[in-house]
């Protein structure tokens, strides 16, 4: 049996711009990618702190050190600049490899979005 669970997260980012005539995505500091083990084009939850809000979405690569959260397209009319907000990733998992393993969850500073340290 295979069973979906949380793979990647990025915990409490602030939205810096929402980008309603862009085609779609969120566009995301390149450096959080990498340190959360997500990739370019890979489907993701976004959930407004703010609001309750939560949509899916893709994910396109911001400048690296930027900062960047940008909600794209439709989805912009879900968020306002300087909302917080966690982005999740899940993936399929046998049930047996599902519990042994370990999620790539990151903490940004939430001011800058960048990782301290």
């Amino acid at each position: 049996m295979m069973i979906e669970i949380v793979r990647s997260k990025i915990h409490r980012v602030k939205v810096t711009a929402a980008d309603l005539n862009y085609i779609g995505s969120i566009t995301i500091d390149q450096d959080l990618l990498d340190a959360a083990n997500m990739i370019s084009g890979e489907k993701v939850q976004v959930v407004n702190i703010q609001n309750g809000e939560r949509f899916e979405t893709y994910t396109i690569p911001g400048a690296r050190g930027s900062g960047e959260i940008s909600v794209n397209g439709p989805a912009a009319r879900k968020v306002q600049p300087g909302d917080v907000v966690i982005v999740m990733s899940y993936g399929l998992f046998e049930f047996e490899e599902a519990k042994k393993f370990k999620p790539s969850i990151i903490f940004p500073n939430e001011e800058t979005n960048r990782l301290d340290g």
